[in-house]
């Protein structure tokens, strides 16, 4: 069989571990409590971001501090505040390392007061941070309280100015208007909110969100998603990720690993698509009728009778089902994902 050919990326992310104070219901990766902490080794972060580094200064050239969501290096998860001391060192490496436009995603759990928000932020500040992230959604509300994320937002653009973002500024806006302070159900949010303030939310039908969510979606057979490849996603160079377990994923397809993201330069060079046989189904016509006839037939997986919302849906349940019957495929990492769904 080929090699598949494997871009060099231009933007991404370190999962510094996939544990986090949130189970949140849209959560790509399944980040939640539940996990093993197991926080990146910073060895390893040094090695990847080294590689990482290299890549985006070629794809930026110019040496830039402005931040964007698929520009850049970001520090995520699960949720990074949870390790606050592995965090500033690696925001030091990275300064380091010269990378540009690097920020932190965070759910805002750790904003209990101005005094210590403050202080984490300018210290990351002074340590090379470019900005920051901050998720704002009804999952997270679910969560997190409101107060701590507005208080987390405030602070950050006195400490980081335009490199602030709100992910997303709708539902910011929202509940301040509808005066939360606290966390709300996500079937109270509903009730106040009205059903009709779902069309906002930038929701991808993958990862949790296909179980906990898909009573929001119209379900269609299995077939429905034969004719589909996931060649585009697989193969996608902006907004990579290594995660703590140096597993290299692109597409926001958790679970579906291309190798060790220490040693990335062998990435590049194409994977052989002999080794990755679910990969291989994935990226051709009709990869995902390839990869459900590879789940039926040789691990008995049955076709959900409600259906599946998504193309990614298919994929995600047929490989959650291969994964508990074997451990034969080195790219269905980690394991631990398709537990925690």
């Amino acid at each position: 069989m080929p090699r598949l050919s494997i871009p060099e990326p231009v933007s991404g992310g370190i999962l510094l571990s996939y544990k986090c104070t949130s189970e949140c219901k849209h959560c790509m990766y399944a980040c939640s409590p539940k996990w093993k902490a197991d926080w990146i080794n910073r060895d390893d972060a040094e090695k990847i971001l080294a590689q990482f580094g290299r890549a985006f200064k070629k794809a930026h050239p110019l040496a830039f501090d402005r931040v964007g969501v698929n520009l850049g290096l970001h520090f995520t998860g699960g949720e990074p505040f949870l390790n606050y001391g592995l965090l500033l060192d690696l925001v030091k490496m990275v300064r380091r390392l010269e990378i540009p436009s690097t920020f932190v995603e965070t759910n805002c759990f750790w904003s209990i007061d101005d005094e210590t928000t403050r202080e984490k932020l300018a210290d990351l500040r002074d340590a090379g941070l470019h900005g920051i992230l901050i998720s704002v959604n009804p999952f997270i509300l679910e969560h997190v309280p409101f107060e701590r994320t507005n208080r987390a937002i405030k602070i950050s653009r006195e400490i980081f100015g335009q490199n602030m973002m709100v992910y997303q500024e709708f539902f910011r806006q929202q509940f301040e208007a509808l005066k939360i302070r606290d966390t709300l159900s996500f079937q109270q949010y509903l009730q106040r909110a009205g059903a009709a303030s779902l069309q906002y939310v930038e929701l991808i039908p993958m990862g949790r969100a296909c179980y906990r969510l898909a009573h929001l979606y119209r379900k269609h057979p299995a077939e429905r998603f034969f004719g589909e490849s996931c060649m585009e996603e697989l193969t996608r160079p902006w907004h990579v990720h290594a995660d703590n377990y140096c597993n290299y994923m692109t597409g926001y397809c958790a679970g579906i690993s291309f190798g060790d993201a220490r040693n990335l330069e062998c990435i590049l060079q194409g994977i052989e698509l002999e080794d990755h046989p679910v990969i291989a189904r994935l990226v051709s016509k009709r990869g995902l009728e390839k990869l459900f006839h590879l789940g039926v037939r040789e691990f008995g997986y049955r076709e959900l009778d409600a259906g599946y919302v998504s193309k990614c849906h298919l994929c995600l349940n047929t490989r959650e089902h291969i994964s508990k019957e074997t451990d034969e495929f080195k790219e269905l990492k980690p394991r631990e994902f398709y537990a925690n769904l």
